[in-house]
Formats: C-alpha cells, structure tokens, sequence
C-alpha cells in the first residue's frame, strides 16, 4: 500500500469528530480507485447498524497514483449526507443553496485545502398512500458531494463531512459565523 494512502487513511482514523456522531468504517467500494477506505456515520441512531432517524451519511476517501484527470489529484473525497426535515422546511426554494453552502463553510472553518469541488443538493418531498398513508407528509435533504483534498493529511475534511451531518440533522455548528435557519428536527410520523 502507497505510504501517500497510509497517512491519508491515518488522519481519516484520527479525525476528531462530534460525539453526537456513531461513527464505523465499513467495505469501500472496489471499483472506484485503486485504495479507498469508507466510514458510515449516524447522527445518534437508536441502533446502531441501522440509518439514523436524525441524519446518516457516507465518507469516502480514494487514492490513485494515476491521477485520474477528472479529480485534478491522486486524492479524492466521495460523501454523502441525509436528514429528515419538517416539511415546512422542505418546501424552502434556497434550502439546497444553503445545504451546500454548510459543506464550504465546514471545510473552510477546518482550514481543508481543497479542488475541483463538485455535487448535488437534493430536497425529497413525499406523502404516503395506501398502506403508508399513516406516514403522512415528509421531506428530506440530500447532500452527494466529491472534492480533491490538496493534502493527505484529511482530518479537515473528514471533519468538516461530520459537521454538515451534525447540522442537517439539526444540531448547532461548533465553528464560529455559521447560524441555523431554525430549529426544525422532527421525526416522520
């Protein structure tokens, strides 16, 4: 194993993370680098193994000495972030707007140098019929994203993927000049 992908993998390990957070590292997938390695995070689930009510998520550092042209770097970040929301909030046209804009501001208050950013926010609006019509209304933000780390010492950005888990799912930041819109964590009925 490259000792570049050792330290990375290293400081993905020693990231210091929100103790809201249950965090595991599971199977990275095989087929998108030569070297991965993958954590699953869950915003205090009530088992653990099981996504969380609160907000799950997904972090993915892969390494190619190659460097493949479309990450600009032999690094990159894959992750993934999911919270239920009130629908009220769901409905907000600028909620994506501001879902990516906590991902920026996370990694830039941990200082993570970063490239070629890129990703998709994703508001998830439903209502349950038939057998589910007991469910109700729901909504939901989902945030894919993928950036190149400009260093292989990642805790930043293992840091930063925690921070947005912990505010999508409602939590207060822990870094300074960053608000919540508003209180607005409620289960699905």
């Amino acid at each position: 194993m490259p000792q570049e992908f050792t330290e990375a993998a290293a400081a993905v390990r020693a990231a210091a993370l929100r103790e809201e957070l249950v965090v595991s590292e599971i199977p990275a997938p095989a087929q998108l680098a030569p070297h991965a390695l993958a954590l699953s995070a869950d915003v205090r689930p009530s088992a653990h193994g099981t996504d969380s009510e609160l907000g799950t998520g997904r972090f993915i550092i892969l390494y190619d000495p190659s460097e493949p042209s479309s990450w600009h770097g032999r690094f990159r970040v894959v992750c993934f972030a999911q919270a239920p929301l009130e629908t009220e909030i769901g409905l907000d046209p600028f909620l994506t707007d501001v879902a990516w804009s906590w991902l920026v501001d996370a990694l830039d208050a941990r200082d993570a140098k970063y490239t070629a950013a890129s990703g998709t926010a994703t508001r998830i609006l439903s209502t349950g019929f038939g057998e589910l019509a007991d469910q109700g209304d729901g909504a939901q933000i989902e945030l894919r994203a993928s950036w190149t780390p400009l260093e292989s010492s990642v805790s930043a950005h293992v840091e930063g993927w925690a921070e947005l888990l912990c505010m999508l799912a409602g939590l207060p930041p822990t870094t300074e000049g960053v608000t919540l819109l508003s209180a607005r964590r409620t289960a699905r009925d």
